[in-house]
């Protein structure tokens, strides 16, 4: 089999052929097994300001810096596990990000309490949230915001679990939602929605959801299609 591993010259105008997407399978013989996406490293234009933004606002630690005579703009690796790290920033950009290459990263969370109180968090501290509710594919309930350079970031819980027999959920059952309170009201088949602490949740108008729901059909729409 011959695998096009090299850059189209003209990749604008070539589509997508969907039936050969959906039939690709990782093949015998592979001799290593990826577990996890291990690190992301980002480049910022404000070293200082972002490291404040991921250590305060997303409560990272911060495990070793390389000053600029190490690494031009410096460099700082933060944690948020016993990994060493996680995300570091690298402080050589010239402007801010257009996000073009990176769509977004997510960090999970071990309960559905934690999304809501993220998102009361994150508004607390300035921080505009562009999605909460519900993701499609995965079905995981989220908050996605911005960081200082404009990358995009994910909050969440509830990922679907691929089993053994490798099926994913059919899309029959996904329930794409547009504020976190409809993706605990209206759960997917085997989601445990229960919230421990119901004075997370928020009361809203219909006027107000429906406000809620064309502000994050825009966002969604300009990330899948930026660039």
């Amino acid at each position: 089999m011959r695998l096009r591993l090299h850059p189209d010259p003209e990749p604008m105008t070539r589509k997508a052929d969907f039936d050969r997407i959906k039939a690709f399978r990782r093949p015998d013989g592979v001799p290593f097994n990826i577990t996890k996406i291990g690190h992301v490293v980002l480049n910022v234009s404000d070293l200082e300001r972002s490291v404040e933004f991921y250590t305060q606002v997303l409560g990272f630690h911060i495990s070793d810096i390389y000053t600029p005579d190490v690494a031009p703009g410096g460099m700082v690796f933060m944690r948020y596990n016993a990994d060493h790290h996680g995300v570091a920033l690298v402080g050589k950009m010239p402007d801010k990000s257009p996000s073009i290459e990176l769509n977004h990263m997510a960090f999970e969370v071990s309960t559905l309490d934690e999304v809501l109180r993220a998102r009361d968090h994150l508004e607390k501290a300035g921080v505009a949230i562009d999605f909460e509710g519900r993701r499609r594919a995965g079905v995981q309930i989220a908050v996605e915001f911005r960081d200082p350079d404009g990358h995009l970031l994910e909050i969440y819980w509830g990922l679907d679990q691929v089993g053994s027999d490798g099926r994913s959920r059919p899309a029959s059952q996904w329930k794409w939602a547009h504020t976190l309170e409809e993706a605990v009201e209206n759960p997917v088949e085997g989601q445990d929605t229960t919230i421990q602490d119901t004075r997370l949740l928020r009361s809203r108008t219909p006027e107000e959801i429906a406000k809620q729901k064309a502000y994050s059909m825009q966002t969604q729409t300009a990330k899948l299609t930026k660039g």
